[in-house]
């Protein structure tokens, strides 16, 4: 009976088996195209890409910094134009944002440039300088010359991500060859939207925090009175001991991100998401980060 099944199947015109795969997922789509070529064949079809691409997906194309034109011109099918936009973030809106796709989902993903945050004391150059790095997406990247109030924002609409969707945000930056006052004090995030505001995560920009965290070590003679003076510090600065502090990692793109929050955008929900980071409590002056923006991507896209 399942080989006849299978056989029924198969026997499908190729239009029915494409709008039956157009159901499924980007992924699972991927693996049924491996079973058969009935399948294989069907998958190619922009009947199936057309329901995984956003369904506005040609408003935010219209929105190129280069026009749509020079992105489609060598795109020659919807297969074609999911990949390249998985592959290839698409800068948007005069170049503040780019767009991109995650590639098992077809979930919406967005980077807000440094130019689109609003960072204190980011206009006056004794404190930061806005430069130009060919590794960057943007155009211009901030550089932290000498703080000691640390503080940015940024904000996208719920309506541009996709709903029914868990998102995470991220600092995307880099550090100079000397990076200083990140060391000790951390700092802290949060996301709100619609009245919500997340718990405060704890922040370590510190690009080698982890390390120093792991490997840190402290004399026999001194260590009861290192602990207690951790202690009463954790106290004074009223930072929860359980709050798990986040650390920077790698990214594949060469710069280093970390998580300051997450969100579920639901269904219809309308309403500007913030996020929010700043370490404005130990008052010692902060040097060397490079910042690029903030990505906003879906969080839970496991391959199971």
């Amino acid at each position: 009976m399942a080989v006849e099944s299978c056989g029924e199947i198969y026997a499908l015109p190729e239009d029915c088996i494409a709008n039956a795969l157009s159901l499924t997922s980007p992924k699972d789509a991927c693996r049924l195209s491996a079973v058969a070529s009935t399948f294989r064949s069907a998958c190619e079809s922009d009947t199936v890409w057309d329901r995984f691409l956003p369904s506005d997906y040609r408003d935010i194309i219209s929105r190129a910094v280069d026009g749509p034109d020079s992105l489609l011109a060598d795109i020659h099918s919807k297969k074609d134009l999911y990949i390249h936009l998985c592959d290839h973030p698409l800068l948007i809106d005069g170049g503040g944002k780019s767009f991109s796709l995650e590639k098992l989902s077809g979930r919406k993903c967005f980077m807000l440039a440094a130019k689109e945050l609003s960072i204190v004391w980011g206009d006056s150059p004794e404190y930061w300088r806005w430069i130009s790095l060919p590794e960057s997406r943007f155009a211009e990247v901030a550089e932290l010359l000498n703080v000691c109030w640390f503080e940015m924002h940024g904000k996208i609409s719920t309506k541009m991500l996709s709903p029914r969707t868990n998102y995470a945000a991220y600092l995307v930056f880099s550090c100079k060859s000397r990076t200083y006052g990140f060391e000790h004090q951390p700092a802290e995030a949060s996301i709100a939207a619609g009245g919500y505001e997340s718990e405060k995560r704890t922040i370590c920009l510190d690009p080698e925090g982890e390390q120093r965290q792991r490997y840190q070590i402290v004399p026999r003679h001194i260590g009861s009175m290192y602990r207690r003076f951790l202690g009463a510090r954790r106290q004074q600065d009223d930072v929860p001991t359980e709050r798990k502090t986040e650390y920077p990692k790698q990214r594949s793109d060469g710069w280093m991100e970390v998580e300051l929050g997450e969100y579920f955008v639901k269904e219809g929900q309308d309403c500007d998401l913030k996020v929010s980071l700043m370490e404005v409590n130990g008052g010692n002056w902060k040097s060397g980060l490079i910042i690029q923006g903030f990505e906003i991507r879906p969080k839970e896209c496991e391959d199971n």
